[in-house]
């Protein structure tokens, strides 16, 4: 095999860039074979802006059963996440997902078990964890050269969404469409971060604020506050609401605080490790010798093309993944443990109780109100 053939399940605003994105070439190891969706609009869209040769259905599971196809991506409404990826491992194809890997943590280890079981690649389309800032500093931690972790600050605001955006598909934004808010369609990218970065908390507090800033029935405004094991603390702070906004994460380690923003990694190192210093240095009021320090990265950032490129390639040499599919639970987890902390107003341990916050969600989703789908896709090139 020589290229990968792809279908694509779900050709709206993320599909339909992603086929656009293999059409023109863009992935050599890649071809599109077919896309599959259930909207007569975006079947014509197809029809009309695609290469002849690409296959139309109106059913994923036809896409898959159709034998066209080596692998499929993923790229529907978040509840069908994990079916089409169990559906796509059992029935001989590879899989990559949009983020979320699903909307509740039970759901995806169903999925996870079959993965386990699988001879096909299981990936999800994690395309932070190609910028060149978070590579760098994920192997700056791995190294231990900046030794524990102390405290986490995230404040992730630049994600602004008017009203328009909301209200054009049916799905979005509503409990029984979507499953949540800000947490589920634009932080998973943060929250997997977040854990592949500084690991996993023990206890979330979080207030997720529902139609705060927007006429919706999910979070769009999340403060929460993070707990770890040794002793560190985080607070994470997100919303569709602010403009111009702010992406900023700053980590300070016992060697000196790291900030992430602006595409630049900075580091404010220390001349010796903090705890060492406290406990040693006998005057009252020094602090550590310090110097500033702009860290050079290999300035890639091939975001979903490389994660595509990637996935085909571990599929033909074996090479590795950006993300693994079975990670994606991890961030989902954190996303899960501050819905839930706020539905019930108190700290939540993780792991939490799966079969609790399936309950909680179910209510909202029996309460959820169904919209009019008015069939608008966003070109969402530039927005991640």
């Amino acid at each position: 095999m020589e290229q990968v053939r792809l279908g694509i399940i779900g050709i709206g605003g993320m599909g339909s860039g992603h086929a656009m994105s293999i059409a023109e070439g863009k992935v050599p190891s890649m071809v599109l074979t077919a896309v599959a969706d259930i909207r007569e609009c975006r079947l014509d869209w197809a029809g009309e802006t695609l290469p002849k040769e690409v296959q139309i259905f109106d059913d994923g599971k036809k896409m898959i059963d159709s034998g066209v196809c080596d692998a499929i991506l993923i790229a529907t409404p978040h509840y069908l996440h994990p079916e089409f990826a169990g559906y796509g491992l059992t029935h001989g194809v590879h899989v990559i997902s949009e983020k979320p890997a699903g909307v509740y943590t039970k759901q995806v280890r169903e999925v996870n078990e079959i993965a386990a079981k699988s001879d096909k690649v299981y990936a999800l389309m994690l395309n932070q964890r190609t910028n060149c800032v978070y590579r760098k500093l994920h192997e700056m931690i791995e190294s231990g050269e900046l030794g524990a972790l102390k405290r986490v600050n995230w404040i992730v605001t630049d994600w602004y969404r008017t009203q328009s955006y909301y209200d054009a598909a049916g799905w979005k934004a509503t409990w029984d469409g979507e499953g949540g808010g800000v947490l589920l369609n634009q932080c998973p990218h943060q929250l997997d971060l977040l854990q592949w970065l500084c690991g996993m908390p023990t206890k979330v507090r979080a207030f997720c604020h529902e139609a705060k800033w927007h006429d919706i029935e999910v979070e769009d405004d999340v403060t929460a506050y993070l707990e770890y094991e040794n002793g560190a603390t985080g607070v994470f702070v997100t919303t569709t609401g602010d403009a111009p906004g702010t992406n900023r994460l700053e980590l300070t380690f016992e060697m000196g605080k790291i900030v992430c923003e602006n595409g630049k990694l900075l580091f404010d190192k220390l001349s010796v490790n903090e705890r060492e210093f406290c406990r040693t240095e006998k005057e009252g009021f020094k602090k550590p010798d310090m110097e500033h320090l702009e860290i050079e990265t290999d300035g890639s950032n091939e975001q979903h093309i490389g994660v595509l490129k990637a996935f085909a390639d571990h599929i033909l040499k074996g090479t590795p993944l950006v993300a693994r599919g079975e990670e994606g639970i991890r961030g989902l987890t954190l996303s899960n443990a501050m819905h839930l902390s706020s539905w019930l107003g108190e700290t939540v341990s993780i792991p939490f109780d799966e079969d609790l916050f399936l309950a909680e969600l179910n209510k909202r989703r029996a309460l959820s109100k169904k919209k009019e789908d008015k069939g608008v896709v966003f070109d969402t090139a530039g927005t991640y």
